[in-house]
């Protein structure tokens, strides 16, 4: 989510210390000369890691359970997904119903205005930081497990499927057994030293396993990175965030070959209601938001994934930032928080608050 600040700055000639900058409801096509800005809601970036496992079935594997007594080995391919960890990472979204404009008139002081690309305020009269980068879904191959071809020149020669199948077998059992000879050092060539002995055993498993696959398939392993995006105005107890499959993986909501993963956000404080001025007073302001705290838990009917407390906007309450702030002859510097659009520092002719 890249973003760049609009900084605008300006300068008028003649200034009155007792003007004050005013605020009012954005309204289209009514205000003009002035800056527009949003204050936020406080979106959640769900961020799913998981493992997807796919099966590709051997070209022996019909075969698996005669020659080596395994009847559990799937003739079809498929996808394996698990979740391994969920994360929640805040990030402030546009509230359309809460935009103002800074009205600019030559009796105020000249207000430098930090805004993200989409209008989110940032900051008043400093340099403000960027909002975070969002995690981005991604794939990365974990394990490739490939058939190597250990075939005798036999097995080469088979001419038919049934035949291959009884010639891979047999020498799956013989390098069983001259492993057992080495372990038993009862080999008709045994090695000089452990170290020897040692490389004999591996290149012995590496054959085995390679013939093995031909009955017991392939399994190809990466993990996936998948991302959901949920705005929620009220507190809720148990909604729908997306479905999750063992066979295909995340899900939308009404997917319903896939169960649900939900989502709840609790309130762990009631905020007093914010004081009741007069309307003059309410338009000549910046408006901030103080956020209230809330518990965001991820999970399904058999575990919880992952729970944050953080402070979320849209269960806090807009307050109004007195108008003498702005006046020339006190210059505030002030930085807000882009996920929640509260105020993270307020600065004042080097007072610090």
């Amino acid at each position: 989510m890249k973003k760049f600040f609009a900084f605008l700055l300006c300068c008028f000639c003649s200034l009155l210390s007792t003007a004050q900058t005013e605020v009012t409801p954005y309204q289209p096509g009514i205000t003009e000369n002035g800056i527009t800005y949003f204050l936020p809601k406080t979106a959640f970036h769900i961020v799913v890691t998981m493992t997807r496992t796919s099966y590709k079935p051997g070209r022996l594997a019909a075969y698996a359970e005669v020659y080596l007594r395994q009847n559990n080995v799937s003739k079809e391919a498929y996808d394996e997904w698990t979740i391994q960890s969920v994360r929640i990472e805040p990030y402030g979204t546009l509230d359309k119903s809460q935009a103002y404009t800074i009205k600019l008139k030559p009796r105020t002081s000249a207000p430098l205005v930090s805004l993200t690309r989409e209008g989110l305020l940032l900051g008043i009269n400093t340099a403000v930081r960027l909002p975070g980068e969002l995690t981005q879904p991604s794939i990365t191959q974990v394990v490739v497990d490939t058939a190597e071809n250990f075939g005798t020149q036999e097995m080469l020669a088979a001419g038919n499927i049934d035949k291959l199948a009884q010639l891979t077998a047999e020498e799956i059992f013989n390098i069983r057994e001259s492993r057992s000879a080495l372990a038993k050092g009862e080999a008709d060539f045994m090695p000089q030293d452990g170290e020897q002995l040692k490389l004999m055993m591996a290149s012995l498993d590496k054959q085995e396993t390679g013939l093995l696959k031909l009955f017991l398939g392939t399994r190809t392993s990466e993990t996936r990175v998948s991302t959901v995006n949920c705005v929620l105005n009220v507190p809720i107890e148990k909604g729908i965030l997306c479905r999750f499959s063992s066979q295909r993986g995340l899900l939308n909501q009404d997917d319903t070959e896939g169960l649900p993963v939900y989502i709840s956000m609790t309130s762990l404080e009631n905020l007093p209601q914010a004081v009741e001025t007069t309307q003059k007073k309410q338009e000549d302001d910046v408006r901030y938001v103080v956020p209230a705290v809330a518990q965001v838990k991820i999970f399904d009917d058999k575990q919880i994934y992952t729970n944050l407390e953080t402070p979320v906007a849209q269960l806090g309450r807009i307050e109004h930032l007195g108008g003498d702030l702005f006046n020339k002859k006190m210059k505030t510097h002030i930085t807000f928080s882009p996920e929640t659009g509260g105020i993270l520092r307020i600065e004042s002719e080097g007072q610090n608050q």
